[in-house]
């Protein structure tokens, strides 16, 4: 009975899959307001993101879209192998990996966007205002000095509202990612018992077990 390992995961999907795993940890932990470090990394997750969806039109074999996303008919027969004495089995992804991986992919994108926003709200990054609208300006100024401070007092408040919204939607969008990540590494789990192979190892190493003659 010959064992044999079959090269699955390439260098840059294994080398994505671990980065991105970094630096969401570090963006999540560091959420304190005005941390560089957690901007930075939340850069780092959404170039890392842009690159795996290029990667996934583009990449090995196993790397790309087409060979693990499944429709949700076939995905559900996959689930319902796994509880019989003969659960199917997949070199690349499972169809339901391959759902959480898309999943996952938009979690982390829109939890970085928004908080990309936030820090445009306040006043930095890409999305920073660009400045004082001239029109407001004018109209503040051809009005009395009480006008024109119950103008920049409801201005602000508007622009408090708004940062606030985009505050809570990010949060929301980054618990949500960690709920997906501990179905993501039970799945895993629960998975690698049920075919007898070691999904993280494989992940590091590139390598899946062929099959068995």
């Amino acid at each position: 009975m010959t064992d044999t390992r079959i090269r699955v995961w390439d260098p840059l999907v294994r080398l994505f899959h671990w980065s991105l795993v970094a630096a969401f940890t570090v963006a999540y932990f560091t959420g304190e307001e005005g941390s560089l470090v957690h901007i930075w990394s939340g850069y780092a997750v959404i170039g890392l993101v842009v690159f795996r969806i290029a990667w996934g039109f583009i990449g090995s074999r196993h790397a790309r879209f087409g060979d693990f996303l499944y429709s949700p008919a076939r995905t559900m027969q996959y689930l319902k192998s796994l509880v019989t004495r003969h659960p199917e089995s997949y070199l690349g992804h499972t169809p339901a990996g391959g759902w959480m991986i898309l999943l996952l992919l938009g979690a982390v994108l829109v939890t970085s966007l928004t908080g990309i926003k936030v820090y445009g709200l306040e006043g930095y990054g890409p999305l920073a205002a660009g400045g004082p609208d001239v029109s407001l300006v004018a109209a503040a100024r051809a009005d009395d000095e009480a006008h024109e401070r119950e103008h920049e007092h409801g201005e602000n408040g508007e622009e408090d509202a708004a940062e606030e919204f985009w505050e809570e939607l990010h949060e929301f969008f980054a618990n949500l990612t960690v709920l997906l990540i501990f179905v993501h590494v039970a799945g895993v789990i629960v998975t690698s018992v049920i075919h007898r192979e070691n999904l993280v190892k494989a992940m590091l190493t590139g390598d899946k077990r062929g099959g068995q003659a």
